[in-house]
């Protein structure tokens, strides 16, 4: 957490002052945006669309680290991990409302930086900050995020739209944020033990960004729309492919086969599992953060993906009663069981 000399207590500004200074550069973009910051509440109209939202709430020493986490960056990451929910309803975020309980640790200059990071995502995804709230946190920092989004009601997608026979897909590759995180974590861990050796993260620009900088899968909802492609259930890989799979299996009430051969995998990232001693599979199986796509078709539907460098057909849904299994490599199979992030 930097600070510069010339610190700047919040107590200074108070709350609406702290907040005026905050949201000063969030003017709205969005038709559906009447009101935003800086009154009672918020007005949108978004006529006969239909309202999405997601909440998500980060909290410091469970979901981010300050000690290798930038403030910048962690800003933009709370916005992030909200969109891509928006995203796998097949819907479009349009506004967010951002709450922050924070510390006497934390300067104006040090909240300014996290918003930064905010009104970055807000300016690449078009999304318009709307309102929030501000508290006193006994310890650390708390970020809560609320985003809502817009779509016709017969384009939103469901996790229990999946059918029997139904392919498996997912976009981008998996893994890399969880190499990510562990490279950081070891790393701080030498420098609590070294504090004059500096962190080797030489050559890791991409599985460090995909953890500390995500991005949400904006683009696939404008390919499913120019190839006039509906998913029938989708959900966005937050927790690890295995967890949020079966995610699909319940809330669809079927089973699946998951070709491990097919699993899309970075080639950094598998070098950097190979230093810790585990395969790419369990990294993008266990994983999470990646906030990728995953999402099932009808077999009708594979000509529009089949040739797309950033969708991969991983396997298909199944009846419930054959199962949730992996299939190895070497042809075996297991049963899929959800290793991912377990809040509690």
């Amino acid at each position: 957490m930097s600070d510069t000399e010339n610190r700047t207590e919040i107590a200074e500004l108070g709350e609406f002052g702290l907040i005026r200074h905050l949201t000063q550069h969030f003017k709205p973009i969005n038709p559906s945006t009447l009101k935003g910051v800086g009154d009672d509440a918020a007005v949108l109209d978004y006529a006969n669309k239909k309202i999405v939202v997601t909440t998500d709430l980060l909290v410091e020493g469970i979901h981010f680290d300050l000690m290798y986490v930038p403030l910048k960056h962690l800003g933009y990451k709370s916005v992030v991990v909200n969109l891509s929910d928006i995203y796998a309803m097949n819907a479009t975020p349009k506004q967010i409302t951002v709450s922050m309980g924070l510390s006497n640790r934390f300067s104006v200059e040090a909240v300014s930086e996290i918003y930064e990071g905010i009104h970055a995502a807000c300016k690449k995804y078009g999304v318009d900050l709307i309102g929030g709230d501000t508290t006193t946190s006994g310890k650390g920092l708390l970020i809560s995020i609320t985003a809502i989004g817009e779509a016709e009601a017969g384009e939103l997608v469901y996790r229990n739209g999946a059918r029997a026979n139904d392919l498996i897909c997912v976009t981008g590759d998996l893994g890399a944020a969880y190499m990510g995180l562990q490279l950081l974590e070891r790393e701080k861990k030498i420098f609590l033990e070294s504090p004059s050796v500096q962190p080797d993260l030489e050559n890791q620009k991409y599985i460090v960004g995909r953890q500390l900088m995500p991005e949400a899968r904006r683009d696939m909802l404008e390919n499913f729309k120019s190839w006039a492609l509906k998913p029938t259930s989708m959900i966005d890989i937050s927790d690890g492919l295995s967890s949020d799979l079966l995610h699909l299996c319940e809330e669809s009430g079927l089973g699946c086969r998951l070709d491990e051969s097919r699993i899309p995998v970075a080639e950094d990232t598998l070098k950097m599992a190979m230093q810790f001693s585990i395969s790419g599979t369990t990294a993008a199986l266990n994983g999470g953060e990646d906030y990728e796509l995953l999402f099932t078709i009808a077999q009708s539907d594979f000509d529009k993906v089949q040739n797309h460098p950033e969708i991969s057909v991983i396997g298909f849904m199944t009846e419930p009663e054959k199962g949730r299994k992996l299939i190895s490599t070497g042809n075996a199979e297991y049963e899929l069981k959800a290793q991912g992030w377990k809040a509690f």
